[in-house]
């Protein structure tokens, strides 16, 4: 049986081929991937790939590459480690996680930085390559691991990850060193990272390319120097350059000879005044015109000079060479100057050598050391580069620097003509002598760049005797030839004859070393000019060395020699290691040879210089203990003071790198071994004299010295315990106690107002922690400890804190810590209690705090993990005891501190914050069971226990914060968690034994609380948002702390009991946080504490509305913020209603969980919608979706107006103005006309409701005006000027009144396009909720038709499927996991019939009407019922008439609404083409008033309509009608329909008269070319009407069909027309107000705003009735009559009894707000009236016996519903009154003010009748419409609401018993209207939800404001002035009954909606 077996060895490998796993159990590998090997069997290995544990397989042997690896944890949850290096390791994950994000950066279209990272990637695979190669040597592997590492840093960097902590390019595990060194190594790489070290070092690289000029043919030299025009000195030495007669370098293959480098430059040097000088010389005749033959010899003339600045080299383009521009003197005496003039800009002493003249040079400023300049430009010093020294030493001399330079710079010279009338031209020649007059060969050096020569020619100026060179040369003559050298200058002049000739005239010289071993002192010297002959043998120095050689040397009776007038001027600098010009040292030196003068050297020591002492520093200290071991008793006190002279100098930063040469001195040269003796001996003595001393600074002097005169005495006991075999032991160890003694005691003196003790005490604890290492060399490790216990405990302990000794001891004692002795355990014990002492007492005082950092760092990072030793238990314990407390009292006290502006913390106070941090986990971590229980007893009482644990809580939130630790230290975080969670696991028990029942600590237990909340909520412990190997290694290493923290909550919630109740409703929000964490685990723990609170509250209050407000309070603002998820509605849900099935409160506890889990659907859609890139109709659509739920189901009013101005900045944004301002106006309701002061709220300020309101209304009007909604503004502004002049503000009622003209303008001039409506169906579960299985119709964009609609909707919902039929849809579309959109157009049924209906209203009225405030749309499907009659389709046409009701009118605060009710009725092929007839007869009506009143520019349209009535040659016309309804068959057959057909042929004959008369019209305005088709319509008319069986019509029709009187449509105002009916009655047709439309009810329940529009149908209707049976569409097989058609009224319509009675003339004029949109109530707006009111509900009442229906009541019809249309005047106006006139339209009223009630009157409407019809009893209203209106309204009061601007959103209020009367008992109802009526109560008598408002004109019920929130006025506010008509009101008019307020309708309660 094959057996499958695990693997020993084989266990990690990389996979070289891709296996795509085919085979059964097969893995799929892609090449590269790293593979894990469990077990192998026959060629196969069993594992799985690193990146994916959780899916195993096998794959072949031979597609892997092993290696070696580690295994942890050996068995069943083994872990593989590579042990490969590293940085390998680290590359290959870095890369692995790069790849990932690299992608991602292309997608993004980030290319700068993809194609950066790409290159990178590239770089490092390739550095890998040469690491994994093994081949590279120590040095270039350490160079390539460092550059490796700097890439991965830079890489992560830009892409946001975490900061790698390294120790030698190797990542570092945070478990395996101290955390205080993880925190320096994090804080090292940061501000490595940040701030980059500035570089003290600079090296200016140099590369001359050419010389361009057109005038050259000559040899050049150039010579560039720094200078430095502050000090008018050179700074460096000269680079020489030599160039050829073409200008380019003489010798191109020597690239050392054109590139130097200018090295040791300081950042001082890059100033704006260090320049780069560039000297031109060239080599040629004396002048530059001269022709060649006149002289052979070649000379050096000046050519030219430039000049560049340094500091522009920083901001320059280094890549670039530069051109700079050549300049010459304009007189040669100037050249030594040229630099300085160029400079300077004196333009008078230069010019430009020529135009085209420029040098061209490569300039590039380097920074760093030399040698790592020579790594990283390996190249540059590969092919060659000179070095130009700085003049003189270094600002840091180097022991072991050999340097012997001689600079001599040749200033100037005087000479006499020598008997010549003109000028000489003066040459010096320089040579360099030896002792025997030989010249040095090469040791004149002109500068860098080329080899030194044997000798120098000076440049020559013409015709000057007084010459100024300013050359400076360089002697590198060797010490050993020094002596006895001598320089000597020749002097010739220079014919311009033709020979040339160089005739030699004197010399100059100057010895380098006087006859006492000093050499030449630096300065400038004045040298005699000796005369001679050019034939002068000068080969004999010995002859002139005997003459004086400068002018200062002379014997003051020699005025020959001072009177002469030639004299030569240099300046010499020596810059020499070995030689010095100082007499005193070498007086010094040479002791031996003058004993006598011992005293005085050693005296003068001081003086000298102390760069000669060190260069003689060994020499030095031979000569001083030399002198000690010889003269002791003597000189002892001499030697010493010089010791510590010598041994204070090394101090000088100049100087100190010579310590180590001291060192090696005293460890290998020194031979002192008797001076320990008078060392010590002087020393005691200095410190005995400390007390008494009245000048301390030469003792301070000697104090400072003290470590090295420690080293000293040790070395010098070593010696002589080493030559006489450890003798006078005793006698050492005395004297050695004997000074410590001292030191001691005078340590230990307090400050007495001498402030020099405190001065020399801190001194010498500088220098003491030095002295450790020496003592450990001759005593023990236990007696150096008890050494420094003893003086460091002997110091004062009081002390004032701005003494300076405080800082120094603190010093100290940070050098103690990081000794040698605190490091070893055996020492530390003795040091650490007089270290903590110390350390304490200045944590305490919060001084020092970054030293106390420092030094806390060392003294915890010693500690071992698992140090399992008592000693260091005890340590630990010694620590916890003195620091902790005091530590976290520091560490709050810094995180408290006031920061200045901005985010950021001082640098250095984060620093200590994040030392002192990183002390305290570490100390954290070390503490173990023992020593928190050590350190819980240690607390004497419970309120020293309760501070501590409010202390290291605090600190702990401090610690989570997120500017703890910058952003990517993950590493540090991760470590700090891990810590925090451990400590807090110990720390709960104590805080349940201690504060627990009768001891419960209220803060304590909520400070745990919190920390644990936010310890959940941190962003670095959400592994969600990790890669998925960077939450792999977090949870293999330290698991989901989110977890153990979440079970940790729970069980101490479980130990509170009773204390639960402390903690609701405060913790819920907290809690609820935690529970949005998409943690499965941490969910399932910790929902289950709401059901637990929830009991709690229940058990305490009965119920739980704390709970259930603040988790509605948090659950929007958390959700906003992107947490929770559905995943989190649905486990809220089920886990809550599980743990409530057995309670006693189920049932209220479900509906608090639905009503969460619902708000939560709405949140989490509108979160989804509300994401970048999402259309705004559904940010729209879900934004009032939330509103309505906030104010419906949730009563939060500050919720609710907060997302009004969402929904209104959405609705801006989209441009959708309209719907803006109705939005708006849901707040603007919510206020009243108050002086209340409301507080500063969004985006307002502080200010009165009244002013808010005005600002509100402002606004409103703004943005109807914007969506040409200009009727509804002028209402607002009506309101708003009623306002200002009760406030007698004139002004600005004027512009309101002006602003209302401009709207009455507009609607008269502006065009307004009708928008189409189209219905929408969202189905399936996929839809958001607000969406979900719902239909809406929605309002079209302008120009949009239905195809344009459909396909922005598809685009909207992309994943959506459209449902190609009508129908609705069944259960399994509704179930369907998809989405299904059903999209078809509907037409609107308008409310407003009398303004569509009334002739002579022009058609920019009307057409706002048309599409305004419609509530009710109409969807017509025509279709066959039974056998279809080919010949007439008429008979079987049958129409499916859907009606559409919303819940609210369109247009409203979104542009679409949800559907609330639909009607389904069928209308017979009868009743089909009644209507059909009947909209043509209307449309013929329209057309021809038009034409009649010239309102026609062109007579086409009435032309095609009659033609398509009268020749109607696609369907038949009238005619086909005849053949279906008017034959015996049907009339048989439908008897019931008799009445029907009387009608339609009564419609017939109508259509007769009609168009007769339409012809007349026709025939008055038709053009002369129409007349023949004009002639044609006559002739078929007479044709049709003889087919209708028309030969005249009676004489009741016989009229004129349409009469207008006055001849015009227009003679009188309330004129209309009228139609003569058979009988002879008149149809009076009612005319109201275009501003007095029914008002629009507004609900604010689910809806959908979408800018829809619809495609109207073929079948089309211009004008619908508010019948609901008559309008009815037409198939699009119907005849052209029914095109465009329109119904007319078809009930009569009358008013209430209870509205009888003329109105006052103030009821008249009272057009305000209330009645001017609909007559259905309106939940959210308060701008239309509530038409709850019995007294303006219109109900039908007869008119009088003349008043007839048009159509028989009886007519069966489904589901007919009568509406009324509505009316605004009184029924008790006799019709006699009218004259057959419309009834005169109300004025406006003075005021809105007036309490007078609103009420609607009806006007009677007479139509015509059928001859068959007969009277019909009149109506009688239904008795429910006569209900009492003293009505108590209770609503309740909404929580969070307060004087804000947030006006209550449902107020109590009880209004006044208004009078009404009776309606009388004799009328009554026929029962075919009865369904009807009951339908119009029923839809009419809702109950309002609460937010339905007063009437404008109503007194309000007072709500005073919350004290917290009222805004006390400083003084009482004016009262309003009343207007002059008010006032004359009350005194003249009584206040009649039906003027009192009407009552408030009672509000919706929650449980209704």
């Amino acid at each position: 049986m094959n057996m499958w077996i695990p693997t020993e060895h084989e266990k990690y490998g990389v996979v070289l081929a891709s296996f795509r796993g085919t085979v059964q159990h097969g893995l799929p590998l892609e090449i590269g991937d790293t593979v894990q090997i469990l077990e192998k069997w026959e060629g196969w290995y069993r594992g799985f790939v690193l990146k994916n544990p959780n899916s195993k397989g096998i794959f072949p042997c031979s597609y892997i590459h092993l290696k070696n690896a580690h295994i942890k944890n050996k068995g069943q949850f083994e872990m593989v480690v590579p042990t490969e290096d590293s940085v390998i390791t680290e590359m290959t994950s870095t890369l692995r996680d790069w790849g990932a994000m690299w992608k991602q950066l292309f997608v993004k279209n980030e290319g700068d930085l993809f194609h950066r990272l790409w290159h990178v990637m590239n770089e490092i695979l390739d550095l890998r390559r040469q690491v994994l190669v093994g081949h590279l040597t120590h040095d270039r592997m350490r160079d390539v691991k460092q550059h490796i590492t700097a890439r991965l840093d830079w890489g992560n960097e830009q892409l946001g990850l975490d900061l790698v902590p390294r120790r030698e390019f190797s990542m570092v595990d945070p478990d395996e060193i101290s955390i205080t060194e993880l925190y320096r190594l994090m804080e090292n790489r940061q501000r490595k990272k940040e701030t980059p070290t500035p570089v003290s070092t600079h090296h200016l690289f140099v590369h001359l390319k050419s010389l361009m000029s057109s005038n050259l043919g000559e040899e050049l030299e150039v010579f560039f120097f720094i200078y430095d025009s502050r000090e008018n000195k050179p700074l460096s030495e000269r680079f020489f350059v030599k160039l050829n007669k073409n200008g380019l370098p003489k010798f191109p293959e020597k690239t050392e000879r054109q590139c130097t480098l200018f090295v040791d430059l300081g950042s001082g040097d890059l100033r704006k005044d260090v320049y780069i000088v560039v000297h031109i010389i060239r080599i040629g005749r004396m002048g530059a015109g001269e022709k060649k033959n006149m002289c052979n010899v070649q000379y050096r003339r000046p050519f030219g000079c430039t000049v560049f600045s340094i500091a522009d080299l920083l901001t320059a383009d280094s890549k670039d060479d530069l051109l700079l521009k050549v300049y010459a003197c304009n007189t040669e005496s100037d050249w030594s100057q040229i630099h300085d003039n160029i400079i300077k800009k004196v333009n008078s002493r230069y010019n430009l050598s020529g135009s085209n003249t420029g040098l061209a040079v490569a300039l590039q400023l380097l920074h760093g050391d030399i040698e790592q300049l020579r790594r990283e430009y390996m190249v540059l010093f590969t092919r060659g580069v000179s070095i130009t020294k700085k003049l003189g030493f270094s600002d840091v001399i180097m022991p072991g620097e050999m340097r012997n330079d001689l600079y001599i710079t040749l200033e100037k010279g005087e000479f006499e003509k020598g008997g010549k009338s003109v000028a000489r031209n003066v040459e010096v020649t320089v040579y360099a002598l030896d002792a025997d007059g030989q010249i040095l060969k090469g040791f004149v050096a002109v500068g860098s760049g080329e080899p030194g020569g044997d000798e120098y020619h000076t440049f020559v100026l013409y015709h000057n005797n007084s010459p100024r060179w300013a050359e400076l040369i360089k002697l590198p003559i060797p010490v050993d030839i020094f002596r006895g050298s001598h320089v000597r200058f020749e002097f010739r002049h220079c014919s311009t004859k033709e020979k040339g000739e160089k005739k030699l005239f004197g010399f100059s010289f100057v010895p380098l070393m006087q006859e006492d071993g000093r050499t030449l002192p630096d300065g400038t010297h004045e040298l005699i000019v000796h005369k001679c002959e050019e034939n002068a043998n000068l080969q004999d120095c010995a002859r002139y060395l005997k003459l004086p050689f400068s002018k200062s040397d002379l014997p003051g009776n020699n005025q020959t020699m001072k009177g002469t007038k030639e004299s030569l001027w240099i300046t010499s600098f020596l810059c020499s290691t070995k030689l010095t010009q100082n007499g005193d040292m070498l007086d010094l030196l040479k002791w031996r040879a003058h004993p006598e003068r011992i005293s005085d050297s050693l005296s003068k020591l001081k003086e000298i210089d102390g760069s000669e002492i060190v260069k003689f520093l060994q020499d030095t200290l031979d000569t001083l203990f030399g002198i000690l071991d010889e003269s002791s008793q003597k000189y002892a006190l001499k030697v010493f003071d010089c010791l510590v002279h010598i041994i204070n100098l090394l101090q000088d930063s100049k100087f100190q790198h010579f310590k180590p040469v001291m060192d090696t001195y005293i460890e290998s040269h020194f031979a002192g071994a008797l001076s320990y003796r008078d060392l010590i001996k002087v020393l005691k003595w200095y410190v005995d004299r400390i007390i008494e001393a009245d000048r301390q600074e030469h003792i301070q002097q000697v104090l400072m010295a003290t470590e090295y005169i420690f080293k000293y005495i040790i070395q010098s006991r070593r010696l002589f315990a080493l030559a006489t075999g450890g003798q006078n032991e005793e006698e050492f160890r005395c004297c050695m106690h004997e000074l410590f003694m001292s030191i001691r005691f005078f340590l230990s003196q307090e400050n007495k107002g001498s402030r020099p003790i405190t001065q020399t005490q801190a001194v010498f604890l500088q220098s003491f922690p030095a002295v450790y290492g020496e003592l450990l060399k001759l005593f023990t490790l236990r007696e150096v400890a008890t050494f420094i216990r003893e003086t460091l405990g002997s110091l004062p302990t009081a002390s004032q804190a701005d003494c300076p000794l405080e800082a120094v001891k603190l010093h100290c004692i940070a050098k103690t810590v990081e000794s040698q002795l605190y490091t070893n355990p055996e020492s530390r014990c003795i040091l650490l209690p007089v270290v903590l002492r110390l350390l304490q007492a200045h944590m305490q005082d919060q001084r020092d705090l970054v030293m106390c950092a420092n030094i806390l760092t060392c003294m915890v990072s010693l500690l071992k993990k698992d140090d399992t030793e008592p000693a260091a238990s005890e340590e630990v314990d010694l620590i916890v005891q003195s620091i902790l407390g005091v530590l976290l009292r520091t560490i709050l006290e810094i995180a408290n501190r006031p920061q200045p502006a901005g985010h950021t913390l001082r640098p250095q106070v984060q620093d200590v914050t994040g030392e002192f941090v990183s002390c305290l986990l570490a100390l954290l971590r070390h503490m173990k069971d023992r020593h928190y229980q050590q350190l819980l007893q240690s607390f004497t009482s419970k309120d020293e226990l309760r501070d501590f644990l409010l202390h290291i809580f605090t600190v702990f939130r401090i610690l989570i914060r997120p500017e703890m630790f910058p952003k990517d230290w993950t590493v540090m975080r991760l470590v700090t968690n891990n810590i925090i969670i451990t400590t807090v696991l110990y720390l709960s028990d104590a805080l349940r034994k201690n504060f627990l029942n009768d001891k419960f600590d209220y803060k304590v237990w909520d400070s745990y609380f919190c920390l644990s909340v936010i310890f959940i909520n941190q962003p670095c412990l959400q592994l969600e948002t990790f890669s998925a190997s960077k939450r792999k290694k977090i949870l293999e290493k330290y698991g989901d702390m989110r977890v153990m923290m979440g079970c940790e909550i729970f069980s101490m919630w479980q130990n509170l009991g009773e204390h639960k109740l402390n903690f609701i409703p405060a913790m819920i929000g907290p809690f609820l946080e935690v529970t949005l964490v998409p943690q499965p685990d941490l969910r399932n723990v910790m929902i289950p504490i709401f059901h637990d609170m929830m009991d709690w509250e229940q058990r305490r209050s009965g119920n739980f509305k704390q709970v259930e407000a603040k988790l509605i309070d948090k659950l929007d603002s958390l959700l906003s913020e992107g947490k929770g998820d559905e995943t989190y509605r649905e486990l809220f849900n089920s886990i809550l209603l599980k743990k409530i099935e057995r309670e006693t409160w189920r049932e209220s506890g479900i509906s608090l969980i639905a009503t969460v889990t619902r708000l939560m659907e709405r949140l989490l859609d509108y979160r989804d919608c509300m994401k970048l890139g999402e259309v705004d109709g559904k940010k729209i659509g879900c934004t009032v979706s939330l509103l309505n739920f906030y104010k419906t189901e949730l009563n939060k009013e500050e919720m609710y107006i907060r997302y009004i101005h969402k929904l209104y900045d959405l609705h801006l944004k989209a441009q959708n103005y309209t719907e803006a301002s109705y939005t708006l106006l849901l707040y603007d309701e919510l206020l009243e006309w108050s002086e209340r002061p409301l507080r500063e709220f969004l985006s307002y300020p502080m200010q009165s409701e009244w002013q808010r309101k005005e600002y509100l209304h402002l606004t409103i009007i703004q943005n109807f005006d914007r969506g040409k909604c200009w009727e509804n503004g002028i209402i607002l502004c009506r309101e708003l000027a009623d306002q200002y002049e009760s406030y007698y503000d004139y002004r600005n009622l004027s512009k309101m009144r002006m602003m209302e003209a401009s709207f009455y303008d507009k609607i008269m001039d502006q065009q307004r396009l009708e928008p189409e409506f189209f219905r929408v169906g969202f189905y399936g579960k996929k839809f958001p909720f607000f969406l979900r299985n719902k239909e809406f119709v929605c309002r079209g964009h302008d120009y949009e038709r239905l195809e344009a609609f459909q396909q922005r909707m598809l685009n909207e919902f992309p994943h959506a499927i459209a449902m190609q039929h009508a129908n609705q849809p069944d259960q399994t579309i509704y179930q369907a996991e998809a989405q299904y959109l059903q999209i078809y157009a509907v037409t609107p049924i308008p409310d407003s019939q009398d303004v569509l209906q009334r002739d002579g209203v022009p058609d920019n009225i009307k057409s706002f009407y048309k599409v305004n405030h419609i509530w009710r749309f109409r969807y017509d499907r025509p279709f066959h019922k039974g056998t279809k009659d080919k010949e007439n389709e008429f008979k079987s046409l049958w129409v499916e008439r859907t009606t559409l009701t919303l819940v609210q009118s369109l247009p409203g605060i979104s542009r679409w609404f949800e559907v609330e009710r639909r009607e389904l009725v069928e209308v017979s092929p009868l009743e089909n083409a009644i209507e059909v007839i009947e909209n043509k007869n209307m449309q013929l009506r329209t057309l021809i008033t038009q034409c009649q009143t010239r309102q026609m520019q062109n007579i086409n349209p009435l032309t095609m309509c009659l033609n398509g009535v009268i020749d109607a040659a696609v369907n038949g016309g009238l005619a086909r009608y005849q053949e279906a309804f008017f034959v015996k068959d049907y009339i048989m057959n439908h008897p019931e329909d008799g009445d029907k057909i009387g009608r339609l042929r009564e419609l017939m004959f109508e259509q007769a008269q009609i168009l007769e008369f339409g012809l007349t019209v026709h025939e008055k305005f038709v053009p002369q070319d129409m007349r023949p088709l004009h002639k044609k319509l006559v002739d078929q008319f007479h044709l049709m009407k003889s087919s209708l069986g028309i030969q005249e019509f009676p004489a009741n029709v016989r009229a004129s069909p349409i009469h207008f009187t006055n001849g015009s449509p227009r003679a009188g105002r309330n004129s209309v027309p009228n139609i003569m009916s058979p009988e002879g009655g008149a149809r009076v047709v009612s005319r109201r107000s275009p501003l007095s439309y029914p008002a629009v009810k507004r609900y604010s329940s689910s809806s959908l705003s979408s800018q829809a529009s619809n495609e109207v149908s073929n079948i089309t209707g211009q004008s619908e009735s508010s019948d609901e049976v008559f309008n009815m569409q037409p198939s699009p097989s119907t005849s052209s009559l029914s095109s465009n058609h329109s119904a007319s009224p078809n009930v009569t319509s009358s008013a209430p009894s209870s509205a009888r009675g003329s109105p006052q003339l103030s009821d008249k004029r009272k057009l305000s707000r209330e009645n001017c949109l609909s007559p259905r109530e309106r939940p959210c707006s308060a701008i239309y009236p509530n038409p709850l009111d019995p007294a303006q509900r219109p109900v039908p009442h007869p008119a009088g016996d003349a008043s007839l229906p048009r159509s028989n009541p009886n007519i069966s019809t489904p589901d007919k519903v009568v509406r009324p249309a509505p009316s605004s005047w009184s029924l008790d106006m006799p019709l006699s009154d009218f004259n057959g006139k419309c009834p005169p339209v109300p004025p406006r009223p003075l005021y809105s003010g007036s309490p007078a009630k609103t009420t609607r009157s009806q006007s009677p409407v007479m139509t015509l009748c059928s001859p068959q019809k007969t009277s019909v009893p009149p109506f009688t209203p239904s008795p429910t419409e006569c209900q009492s209106t003293g009505l108590v309204s209770n609503s309740p009061v909404l929580s969070g609401s307060y004087s804000s601007g947030i006006s209550s959103l449902s107020r109590c209020s009880v209004s006044e018993a208004s009078g009404t009367e009776n309606t009388p008992a004799d009328h009554a109802l026929p029962n075919s209207a009865s369904s009807g009526s009951d339908e119009l109560i029923r839809r009419e008598n809702k109950t309002p939800p609460p937010y339905s408002m007063h009437e404008r004109n109503n007194p309000r019920r007072q709500v005073p404001l919350p004290p917290s929130l009222s805004i006390p006025p400083s003084i009482d506010a004016p009262p309003i002035p009343p207007k002059p008509h008010q006032i004359r009101r009350q005194d003249t008019e009584p206040r009649r009954p039906d003027q009192f307020p009407r009552p408030r309708p009672i509000p919706r309660k929650v449980s209704q909606l």
